[in-house]
């Protein structure tokens, strides 16, 4: 008998080796119970939808099961990713109670005791001024009739004595005297129902001790947000979308996890995460750049109209209703936001006259409660209210600017309306240009700043902790805030493009959501995927070079034919290329111009030209085509040809280690830039646009140049010095010093030492960092020699930095390195110019 073979197929958990139970519908993975567990208490992954491999089945097949299922997912969601998550934290409370429970409820019973006894001591003196001052008992009808009986006693013992005696005629008036005399006295005594207290009890400690017991109704016990969740020590990106019918993000409002209202100056709309329209508002207030809409706990949105009524639209989004009309003219609202603490709508008003602005509370009902407008001295606290929220601590918190251009201030008053602190910047008394707000689940304050294209978080009190966004891929300048409480995700929407980017900042404690052993070192395996960086051999100039503790004055003229030096090209230690907004000159360093290039681009500012080692120029010419240009300056020839009108080249930098060239792309109507690199033929090798992500990387490609390391350095001039590796993967960007202090770059170059130098026009200096974007020093100062440094070339044959000035036609050349061999001696007569000494030093 033949034995038979059956192939059984075996579902394997994707996190670890363990058998499958479920099945994550929105992620499509098998998972053990455990893995399951950790998949549904982890922020990253709570809003999925996790069932049984027989669930998953039945569901595909039945769509009554799937619509009832989504009638109750928010519920099923709140027990598997709360209530669950909550249990093990709410035990160990328990457990921590079990064992202090015994020795407070000694003390507890020790005081029970004690005020007992005392209670005891004063309902015994009530008794006893009871029993003295009525009689030994409560019973007042059996004590009148024992008065009667005694009384009708003495009645018939006087009757018996008159009886004998009366007809007795012997002394009858001595006999009456006696027998009044004689007889019992009997005093009858009014009865009472009332207490009488005697002046030793103290009525007020009877009071005290009965005021003393207090009931107290329990409820289910609650777990604070401190002990569930903590910062991240990156902020993690989630996921992007880019929204269609809108221009900008200027304020956003979630309402699930995949659904949010995003507004411009003109549209109001519902999108999802693919960035699909679902729902539009025709009648939103048109001009308004912050918080003009907000959403309550019942999904309604709230929202300011066209006419500055405030109206509520539904949650099924078929009836719209007005909530608060307009009536407080010249007043407009400006701002809205819902309080999930207790239902209020707060409104940011306005006053277009005299420029000021003001805070109203109203209730559910829509009846105002409070006004918040001045300090405590009665000074104005708002000017031009941009955006409002409410923190856990009922703080109110605005977002207010002098003029929508200007900077501003985030202004904080508590509940009532007294006013707490008002934040400027990071340092103190920096400017800050304040848009979108919103708090998180720890009480974090979190702000946009336009002038440093960043994303700063505050405590509840005010103090700067962080900038949690850097200048972010994609957004690139952040406008608008959202924080979802229930997913604990950022959104951050742009003010450039219709980009949103959700984040992940907060995290529950690794010992409530730590994965199980068996899968934990593989998922670490995975996820980390260490960087290599390009290795190659120290140049010889490297070993034997260092930096000069003072930068030095080499030359510097004035040079004719342009109005400014945009940028610079060296050629020879005497030759360079110079360029404006309108001409391109060949000059030496005595400034006179050798030869003019006719055909240049005039509407470049940046690095629109390049050498090669054959002193062979590279620019673009008014077609936006790249020319090159021969050593003797005879021939011209098209390189590269514009063939894509929606993208045009904006920078050129030839690669002397692998004569690669380097092309700064933008496009015109929506900025945004990418890297091509072309090989010696002219044929596309590689573009860099995209981090790891997807997200851009450049908004405008103003100067491009490369490292001995073979990273592209590029100078954006949306306010960062975005460096990737050599195969196109983003490795750091560079933001100012301090770190998201602002920037305002403009030329760039590296030098032998594998230094990268920027112009920064903010404060008309020049940065030195190091190859991992570290700062080093601000190598030239706006005291020095040259107003405006603007444009940077290294001469790597003499070691020298050209330096060309914005705003006029000085260059001046400096000497900021020098070797190490001990008999280089500065005094040492240099036949090629003469050396100025400048004072300031080469680190700071």
């Amino acid at each position: 008998m033949d034995s038979a073979s059956t192939i059984c197929r075996v579902h394997q958990c994707s996190k670890c080796p363990g058998d499958t139970s479920y099945k994550c519908e929105s992620c499509i993975c098998d998972l053990c119970p455990q893995c399951k567990e950790s998949h549904e208490k982890d922020l990253k992954t709570i809003d999925h939808n996790v069932s049984t491999n027989r669930e998953y089945n039945n569901m595909r097949l039945q769509t009554a099961c799937i619509a009832k299922r989504q009638q109750h997912i928010g519920t099923i969601h709140t027990i598997k990713s709360e209530a669950l998550f909550y249990r093990p934290v709410l035990l160990s409370e328990i457990k921590s109670d079990i064992k202090t429970f015994h020795k407070k409820l000694s003390h507890g019973q020790s005081d029970i005791l004690s005020k007992a006894r005392k209670l005891k001591h004063l309902v015994d003196n009530v008794l006893y001024d009871l029993l003295d001052n009525v009689f030994c008992d409560f019973n007042f009808k059996h004590r009148c009739l024992k008065q009667e009986i005694k009384m009708f006693k003495h009645i018939s013992r006087l009757q018996r004595y008159v009886h004998i005696y009366e007809q007795s005629a012997i002394r009858p008036l001595q006999f009456l005297s006696f027998i009044k005399t004689a007889l019992p006295q009997v005093h009858l005594t009014l009865h009472t129902n009332q207490l009488c207290m005697s002046e030793s009890l103290n009525k007020e400690d009877v009071m005290a001790s009965l005021s003393a017991i207090r009931i107290t109704e329990r409820g289910n016990r609650l777990v604070g947000n401190q002990c569930l969740l903590k910062l991240m020590s990156v902020p993690e990106f989630h996921q992007s979308l880019t929204v269609r019918s809108v221009d900008q993000c200027f304020n956003i409002s979630c309402l699930t996890s995949d659904r949010v209202w995003v507004s411009d100056g003109d549209n109001l709309i519902l999108t999802n995460i693919t960035g699909a329209t679902i729902h539009r508002v025709e009648n939103s207030c048109i001009g308004s750049c912050g918080g003009s809409h907000t959403v309550n706990s019942e999904s309604e949105l709230i929202y300011i109209d066209v006419n500055y009524n405030i109206k509520t639209l539904s949650k099924d989004m078929k009836s719209t209703s007005t909530y608060i009309e307009n009536t407080d003219y010249p007043w407009r609202p400006q701002c809205v936001y819902w309080c999930p603490s207790n239902g209020d709508l707060l409104v940011g008003m306005y006053r277009n006259f005299t420029e000021t602005g003001k805070v109203i509370r109203f209730n559910q009902s829509g009846k105002q409660t409070q006004t918040i407008q001045y300090d405590n001295k009665g000074m104005g606290l708002y000017n031009n209210l941009i955006c409002l929220t409410e923190n856990n601590n009922g703080d109110v918190v605005v977002s207010d600017a002098e003029s929508i251009s200007e900077c501003g201030t985030l202004v904080v008053t508590e509940r009532e309306g007294r006013h707490r602190y008002s934040y400027t910047g990071h340092p103190p008394r920096s400017l800050l240009l304040t848009r979108g707000i919103c708090t998180d689940a720890l009480s974090h304050i979190l702000v946009c700043d336009h002038r440093t294209k960043s994303v700063q978080m505050l405590d509840k009190d005010g103090y700067f902790l962080s900038h949690l966004l850097i200048r972010p891929p994609g957004i690139f300048t952040p406008h608008s805030l959202s924080y979802h409480t229930n997913t604990h995700r950022l959104w951050v929407g742009s003010v450039y493009n219709t980009k949103l980017c959700v984040y992940r900042y907060i995290a529950r404690h690794d010992t409530l959501s730590d994965m199980n052993p068996a899968s934990a070192g593989v998922m670490e395996s995975l996820s980390v995927v260490p960087y290599k960086e390009t290795k190659k051999h120290l140049q010889e100039d490297e070993r034997l070079l260092k930096l000069m503790s003072t930068i030095e004055l080499f030359n510097f003229f004035t040079r004719q034919g342009v109005d400014g030096c945009y940028h610079i090209s060296c050629v020879i230690s005497n030759l360079f290329w110079v360029s404006d907004a309108d001409n391109l000159i060949l000059a030496d360093t005595a400034g006179f111009p050798l030869h003019h290039v006719d055909d240049l681009c005039r509407d470049l500012y940046g690095g629109s030209h390049t050498v090669t080692s054959e002193s062979e120029l590279f620019y673009i010419d008014r077609n936006y085509n790249i020319n090159k240009l021969s050593k003797n300056m005879k021939t011209t020839t098209t390189i590269i040809e514009k063939k894509d009108s929606t993208w045009l080249p904006g920078c050129v930098y030839w690669s002397p280690s692998t004569r690669d060239l380097l092309v700064g792309m933008f496009r015109e109507k929506i900025l945004s830039g990418k890297v091509n690199r072309f090989n010696q033929s002219g044929q596309q090798t590689l573009t860099i646009q995209h981090d790891s992500t997807g997200l851009e990387l450049y908004r405008y490609a103003n100067y491009i140049t490369e490292n001995n390391n073979g990273d592209v350095v590029v100078s954006d001039a949306d306010g960062a010095i975005v460096v990737t590796d050599r195969e196109g993967r983003h490795r750091f960007s560079y933001t100012g010093h301090p770190s998201g202090s602002g920037l305002d770059p403009r030329g760039i170059c590296t030098d032998v030492l594998s230094h990268i130098l920027v112009c920064d026009v903010t404060d008309d200096t020049v940065h030195m960092l190091d190859k991992d974007g570290h700062f080093l020093s601000y190598l030239l100062t706006k005291s020095q020699d040259i107003d405006i440094p603007c444009s940077l070339s290294y001469d790597v044959n003499t070691h020298r930095l050209w330096v060309g000035s914005w705003y006029n036609n000085k260059v001046c050349v400096y000497r900021f390195t020098d070797r190490h061999d001990a008999l280089t001696d500065e005094h040492i007569d240099r036949s090629d110019g003469e050396v100025f000494s400048c004072s300031s030093p080469a680190f700071k």
